[in-house]
Protein backbone atom coordinates (compact mmCIF):
# COMPACT_ATOMS: atom_id res chain seq x y z
CA UNK A 1 0.00 0.00 0.00
CA UNK A 2 0.97 3.65 -0.84
CA UNK A 3 1.17 6.12 1.96
CA UNK A 4 0.68 9.52 1.10
CA UNK A 5 0.21 12.48 3.55
CA UNK A 6 -2.60 14.80 3.60
CA UNK A 7 -1.15 18.27 4.52
CA UNK A 8 0.31 21.61 2.63
CA UNK A 9 3.31 22.21 5.17
CA UNK A 10 5.76 22.14 3.47
CA UNK A 11 8.16 21.06 6.67
CA UNK A 12 6.14 17.82 7.32
CA UNK A 13 6.08 16.74 3.93
CA UNK A 14 10.33 17.62 3.80
CA UNK A 15 10.61 15.63 6.72
CA UNK A 16 8.51 12.17 6.03
CA UNK A 17 9.55 12.47 2.15
CA UNK A 18 13.26 12.18 3.73
CA UNK A 19 12.26 8.65 5.18
CA UNK A 20 11.73 7.56 1.54
CA UNK A 21 8.63 6.16 2.63
CA UNK A 22 6.13 9.00 1.58
CA UNK A 23 4.46 7.72 -1.75
CA UNK A 24 2.80 11.37 -2.51
CA UNK A 25 0.63 13.87 -1.10
CA UNK A 26 -3.03 15.45 -1.05
CA UNK A 27 -4.02 18.87 -0.17
CA UNK A 28 -6.96 20.69 -0.18
CA UNK A 29 -8.22 24.59 0.15
CA UNK A 30 -9.18 24.17 3.47
CA UNK A 31 -5.14 22.88 4.38
CA UNK A 32 -3.70 25.79 1.82
CA UNK A 33 -5.84 28.30 3.48
CA UNK A 34 -4.32 27.31 7.19
CA UNK A 35 -0.61 28.00 5.49
CA UNK A 36 -1.62 31.69 4.56
CA UNK A 37 0.14 30.97 1.57
CA UNK A 38 -0.36 31.64 -2.41
CA UNK A 39 -1.94 28.05 -3.21
CA UNK A 40 -0.92 27.91 -6.59
CA UNK A 41 3.18 28.48 -4.83
CA UNK A 42 2.52 25.92 -2.77
CA UNK A 43 1.28 23.68 -4.50
CA UNK A 44 4.31 23.86 -6.70
CA UNK A 45 6.74 23.55 -4.25
CA UNK A 46 4.95 20.36 -2.93
CA UNK A 47 5.29 19.27 -6.38
CA UNK A 48 9.29 19.87 -6.38
CA UNK A 49 9.55 18.03 -3.09
CA UNK A 50 7.73 14.45 -3.79
CA UNK A 51 8.10 12.38 -6.97
CA UNK A 52 4.82 10.54 -6.08
CA UNK A 53 1.12 12.27 -7.28
CA UNK A 54 0.37 15.88 -5.13
CA UNK A 55 -3.93 16.30 -5.51
CA UNK A 56 -4.29 19.41 -6.29
CA UNK A 57 -8.23 20.43 -5.95
CA UNK A 58 -10.45 22.57 -8.05
CA UNK A 59 -12.48 25.11 -6.20
CA UNK A 60 -15.09 25.66 -9.26
CA UNK A 61 -18.55 23.73 -9.26
CA UNK A 62 -19.57 23.78 -13.04
CA UNK A 63 -17.35 21.76 -15.74
CA UNK A 64 -15.79 24.13 -17.84
CA UNK A 65 -14.50 26.16 -15.13
CA UNK A 66 -13.28 22.70 -13.49
CA UNK A 67 -11.79 21.77 -16.81
CA UNK A 68 -10.13 25.35 -16.50
CA UNK A 69 -8.91 25.31 -13.42
CA UNK A 70 -7.82 21.67 -13.51
CA UNK A 71 -5.66 22.31 -16.87
CA UNK A 72 -3.75 25.23 -15.20
CA UNK A 73 -3.28 23.18 -12.38
CA UNK A 74 -1.66 20.50 -14.59
CA UNK A 75 0.98 22.68 -16.34
CA UNK A 76 2.51 23.56 -12.54
CA UNK A 77 4.55 19.82 -12.30
CA UNK A 78 3.72 16.54 -14.42
CA UNK A 79 3.13 14.78 -10.57
CA UNK A 80 -0.13 16.90 -10.54
CA UNK A 81 -3.15 15.02 -9.77
CA UNK A 82 -6.12 17.20 -10.34
CA UNK A 83 -8.70 16.40 -7.80
CA UNK A 84 -12.87 17.11 -8.42
CA UNK A 85 -15.85 16.13 -6.54
CA UNK A 86 -17.57 13.37 -7.04
CA UNK A 87 -20.63 15.33 -8.97
CA UNK A 88 -22.08 15.24 -12.03
CA UNK A 89 -19.83 18.41 -13.45
CA UNK A 90 -17.11 16.58 -11.25
CA UNK A 91 -17.18 13.45 -13.40
CA UNK A 92 -17.68 15.07 -16.51
CA UNK A 93 -14.17 16.96 -15.79
CA UNK A 94 -12.74 13.45 -14.76
CA UNK A 95 -13.49 12.66 -17.86
CA UNK A 96 -12.17 14.69 -20.28
CA UNK A 97 -9.20 15.69 -18.17
CA UNK A 98 -8.21 12.17 -18.10
CA UNK A 99 -8.29 11.48 -21.95
CA UNK A 100 -5.93 14.72 -21.69
CA UNK A 101 -3.46 12.67 -19.77
CA UNK A 102 -3.91 14.32 -16.48
CA UNK A 103 -4.35 12.31 -12.71
CA UNK A 104 -7.48 13.11 -11.45
CA UNK A 105 -8.28 12.27 -8.05
CA UNK A 106 -11.96 12.13 -7.61
CA UNK A 107 -12.94 12.99 -3.98
CA UNK A 108 -15.59 13.19 -1.44
CA UNK A 109 -16.64 9.35 -2.11
CA UNK A 110 -19.20 8.00 0.62
CA UNK A 111 -21.10 5.03 -1.70
CA UNK A 112 -19.81 2.21 -3.59
CA UNK A 113 -21.90 3.57 -6.48
CA UNK A 114 -20.33 7.05 -6.35
CA UNK A 115 -17.17 4.88 -6.78
CA UNK A 116 -18.27 2.85 -9.90
CA UNK A 117 -19.34 5.90 -11.72
CA UNK A 118 -15.82 7.70 -10.77
CA UNK A 119 -13.99 4.31 -12.43
CA UNK A 120 -15.90 4.47 -15.36
CA UNK A 121 -15.14 8.23 -16.15
CA UNK A 122 -10.90 7.31 -15.65
CA UNK A 123 -10.44 8.22 -12.28
CA UNK A 124 -6.81 7.49 -11.29
CA UNK A 125 -7.86 7.81 -7.66
CA UNK A 126 -10.81 7.86 -5.59
CA UNK A 127 -11.01 8.91 -2.51
CA UNK A 128 -13.57 7.44 0.23
CA UNK A 129 -13.63 9.64 3.39
CA UNK A 130 -13.80 6.79 6.20
CA UNK A 131 -13.36 8.83 8.99
CA UNK A 132 -16.55 11.38 7.65
CA UNK A 133 -18.42 8.03 7.48
CA UNK A 134 -17.46 6.50 10.93
CA UNK A 135 -18.69 10.14 11.98
CA UNK A 136 -22.53 9.29 11.28
CA UNK A 137 -22.38 6.10 12.79
CA UNK A 138 -21.75 4.24 9.16
CA UNK A 139 -18.96 2.30 8.76
CA UNK A 140 -15.95 3.35 6.51
CA UNK A 141 -14.70 0.65 6.09
CA UNK A 142 -17.20 -1.54 4.93
CA UNK A 143 -17.12 1.24 2.06
CA UNK A 144 -13.43 0.06 1.22
CA UNK A 145 -14.50 -3.57 0.92
CA UNK A 146 -17.29 -3.01 -1.37
CA UNK A 147 -15.10 -0.44 -3.82
CA UNK A 148 -12.74 -3.10 -3.87
CA UNK A 149 -14.97 -6.09 -4.65
CA UNK A 150 -16.62 -4.07 -7.15
CA UNK A 151 -13.20 -3.25 -8.89
CA UNK A 152 -12.14 -6.03 -8.80
CA UNK A 153 -14.73 -7.32 -10.48
CA UNK A 154 -14.34 -5.69 -13.14
CA UNK A 155 -10.47 -4.87 -13.37
CA UNK A 156 -10.75 -1.08 -12.95
CA UNK A 157 -8.03 0.25 -13.01
CA UNK A 158 -8.91 3.43 -10.39
CA UNK A 159 -6.88 3.35 -7.29
CA UNK A 160 -8.57 3.32 -4.37
CA UNK A 161 -7.17 6.33 -1.82
CA UNK A 162 -8.57 5.44 1.89
CA UNK A 163 -9.12 9.30 3.15
CA UNK A 164 -10.51 10.90 6.19
CA UNK A 165 -7.74 8.87 8.27
CA UNK A 166 -7.85 9.57 11.78
CA UNK A 167 -6.06 6.44 13.64
CA UNK A 168 -3.48 3.97 13.11
CA UNK A 169 -5.93 1.11 13.30
CA UNK A 170 -7.73 3.28 10.42
CA UNK A 171 -4.54 2.21 8.13
CA UNK A 172 -3.80 -1.24 9.31
CA UNK A 173 -7.66 -2.02 8.57
CA UNK A 174 -7.80 -0.39 5.39
CA UNK A 175 -4.67 -2.02 4.09
CA UNK A 176 -6.17 -5.06 5.03
CA UNK A 177 -9.01 -4.62 2.88
CA UNK A 178 -6.88 -3.69 -0.29
CA UNK A 179 -7.13 0.05 -0.32
CA UNK A 180 -4.18 1.07 -2.94
CA UNK A 181 -3.47 3.95 -1.07
CA UNK A 182 -3.94 5.70 2.77
CA UNK A 183 -3.50 9.39 2.76
CA UNK A 184 -2.88 9.99 6.42
CA UNK A 185 -2.09 13.20 8.38
CA UNK A 186 1.51 13.63 9.45
CA UNK A 187 0.90 12.67 13.02
CA UNK A 188 -0.86 9.39 12.21
CA UNK A 189 1.73 8.34 9.71
CA UNK A 190 4.85 9.28 12.65
CA UNK A 191 2.31 7.45 14.89
CA UNK A 192 2.74 4.13 12.88
CA UNK A 193 6.52 3.18 13.92
CA UNK A 194 5.24 3.45 18.24
CA UNK A 195 4.71 0.72 19.84
CA UNK A 196 5.43 -0.03 23.58
CA UNK A 197 7.12 -3.16 23.82
CA UNK A 198 9.53 -1.98 21.00
CA UNK A 199 10.79 1.03 23.17
CA UNK A 200 10.56 -1.14 26.25
CA UNK A 201 12.62 -3.82 24.21
CA UNK A 202 15.26 -0.95 23.64
CA UNK A 203 15.62 0.10 26.63
CA UNK A 204 16.55 -3.28 28.00
CA UNK A 205 19.20 -3.54 24.85
CA UNK A 206 20.68 -0.21 25.95
CA UNK A 207 21.13 -1.03 29.07
CA UNK A 208 22.56 -4.08 28.54
CA UNK A 209 24.98 -2.73 26.53
CA UNK A 210 26.15 0.16 28.95
CA UNK A 211 26.89 -2.83 31.24
CA UNK A 212 29.32 -4.16 28.61
CA UNK A 213 31.26 -0.23 29.26
CA UNK A 214 32.06 -0.80 25.19
CA UNK A 215 31.88 1.78 22.47
CA UNK A 216 30.95 1.12 18.72
CA UNK A 217 32.59 4.16 17.68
Amino acid sequence: MKFFVDTADIADIKDLASTGLLDGVTTNPSLIAKSGRNFLEVVEEICGIVEGPVSAEVTALDVDTMLAEGRKLAKLAKNIAVKVPLTWDGLKACKVLTGEGTMVNVTLCFSANQALLAAKAGATFISPFIGRLDDINLDGMELIHEIRTIYDNYDYATQILAASIRTANHVKEVAMLGADVATVPPAVLRSLVNHPLTDKGLEQFLADWKKTGQKIL
